[in-house]
């Protein structure tokens, strides 16, 4: 795993709590050409709130704390 894997997991722990707090999960999948792909969990898998905690939370927090990440991308 490299810098930015490592980092990016980092940050991923410090969200995941709150994620948890409603019964979901995210999972780092991989880090490719400056995107990051995630994996929701739990009670996040159909929530009609999934696009927002992927994009307005995670992804913008990953974007501004991580040089080199550019986007996230979600697995299902």
């Amino acid at each position: 795993m490299d810098g930015i894997e490592k980092q990016v997991v980092e940050i991923l722990g410090k969200i995941r709590p709150y994620i948890q707090r409603d019964g979901g999960d995210v999972e780092f999948v991989k880090f490719e050409d400056g995107l990051v792909y995630v994996k929701l969990l739990g009670a996040c898998v159909g929530c009609s709130a999934s696009d927002s905690t992927v994009y307005d939370v995670i992804e913008q927090i990953l974007v501004e704390e991580v040089p080199g990440v550019i986007a996230v991308e979600q697995i299902f």
